[in-house]
Formats: structure tokens, C-alpha cells, sequence
């Protein structure tokens, strides 16, 4: 497993010394640790009601949105819960794709982690799952009441630190979440893995942030050895998702 203490170790990257770095903020997490599970799931006989952009609502500057494609089906629909890299936001995050999530068909649950990054990445060094899980599970029970989710293409995700989140997430969640998109991962936070999620994983060959042979390469057959199947594109280009590797990975997320 590429842990990350190993994975600092390793990379010695701007992203990790940037998550390490920010171990003054480890004691707001700590008293909070939790095992990452969520508790929220898909209600049966549930008729969608959401269109547009839904926000949670939940108070404060850091807060998320459901974003519905433009056709909405009658029957239940993929949904992606999508986090940012270090430093961003839900909404920056969601924009770079522009209308590839929409084309797909993919609904897109896009959240804001608590603080610069996600609690247990900047807890990495020790036990973080906490105040992010949190809120996790709150705006996921919200969206399951609106949006008639097909539980076989419910999949988390995201690019950067919110990729080595939502995979790390998604494996201990494995039986909530079939599907893990993780693009441009640096690394997999220890946790106890459930079910054999899918994964779908992207990777620049000229990424200086997190270096595909240090990172991406490594966690894609750290996964493999144990048993995942795993989707792994490398393309050339830096620390990035192209637009075809988006629509890609969108794709295969819609795909029944």
C-alpha cells in the first residue's frame, strides 16, 4: 500500500510537503478521527427532483453543489462525488471539465474539503478521517433524497489530493462505491478496504508535482497486486487532465 509517509518519502513533492507542512492544523482533525466509513446510501423509489445547480446550503464560505446534467433520465443515474486539489475548490475543480460531466450524463456532487485540503491528507502522518467525512455523509444523504442514484454507477473521485482522497475513501467505502476515479494520485491513506471497487486512474508522464514513476505507476500496480481492476491512462502531458482524458473517464463512470 502506498501510504503517505511512504509516499513523502518518496516524491518529496510540493503537494506533500504542502499537506505535512500544514500538521499545525493535525489537532483540529485528531480528536475527530473516524475509520472513513460513510453512513449515507442510495434510497430505493426515490423520483428525481434536482436540475441545475443544487447548492448544499449548509452555511459557511466552504460549502458544495450538486450539479445535474442537462438531460435528466427518468430511470436512476450515475452519480460522481467529485473533490478538488489542495488549495481549490469544489466549483474550480467542476469548471475545468467544462460539459463533459453533462454530456456523459453523470450528475456531479462537487464538495469543498473543510480546510485547504482533506482531513486525512493533512493528517497523513496519523489518524485524519474526520470533520470532512463528516460533511461527506451529510450533503450524500441530501442528494440521495433528490436524485434517483443507480447504486451499480455511484463512483468518488477527484484530481490531485482530492485523487489520492477519494481513492483512499472509496476503498474503504468499496461497498458503497463500485466505481473510483482517481486522476493525477499521489498516494492511498491506510484504512480497512471493503468490496473490490473498479478504478479508473490518469496520469501526465511529465507531471512535476507528483511524478507518474514515483506515484501514479506505483499505486495503479499496488492496486492490481491486490486484486482491483484497474483502468490506468497515462498521457503525455504534465499535472493535468486533458479534455479527452475526462470525457474518458466520465464515460466510463455513465457506462452501465
Amino acid at each position: 500500500m502506498i501510504t503517505r509517509r511512504r509516499f513523502s518519502a518518496l516524491a518529496g513533492s510540493a503537494v506533500a510537503s504542502l499537506a505535512v507542512g500544514s500538521a499545525c492544523r493535525l489537532e483540529a482533525f485528531v480528536p475527530q478521527a473516524s475509520n472513513g466509513r460513510l453512513k449515507a446510501r442510495p434510497r430505493p423509489g426515490i423520483k428525481t427532483t434536482a436540475s441545475g445547480r443544487v447548492p448544499l446550503g449548509f452555511g459557511g464560505t466552504r460549502d458544495g453543489f450538486l450539479q445535474m446534467p442537462a438531460v435528466i433520465p427518468t430511470t436512476p443515474m450515475p452519480l460522481l462525488v467529485l473533490f478538488h486539489g489542495a488549495s481549490s475548490s469544489g466549483d474550480r475543480q467542476l469548471a475545468r471539465f467544462n460539459q463533459i460531466p453533462s454530456d456523459a450524463g453523470v450528475a456531479v456532487l462537487a464538495i469543498d474539503s473543510r480546510y485547504q485540503t482533506w482531513d486525512a491528507v493533512m493528517g497523513g502522518l496519523g489518524p485524519g478521517y474526520g470533520p470532512d467525512v463528516t460533511f461527506i455523509d451529510r450533503a450524500l444523504d441530501k442528494v440521495f433524497s433528490l436524485v434517483s442514484v443507480d447504486p451499480a454507477r455511484l463512483a468518488i473521485g477527484g484530481f490531485s489530493d482530492g485523487a489520492s482522497y477519494g481513492l483512499s475513501l472509496g476503498l474503504i467505502n468499496g461497498d458503497l462505491f463500485p466505481r473510483i476515479a482517481a486522476l493525477s494520485t499521489g498516494f492511498i491513506i491506510p484504512g480497512e478496504p471493503r468490496g473490490k471497487p473498479r478504478v479508473f486512474m490518469s496520469h501526465g508522464t511529465a507531471d512535476e508535482i507528483l511524478p507518474i514513476e514515483r506515484c501514479g505507476r506505483v499505486v495503479a500496480a499496488d492496486l492490481r497486486k491486490r486484486g482491483y481492476d484497474v483502468t490506468f491512462r497515462e498521457f503525455t502531458g504534465k499535472h493535468e487532465v486533458p479534455p479527452a482524458v475526462a470525457a474518458e473517464g466520465f464515460q466510463w463512470i455513465a457506462k452501465k
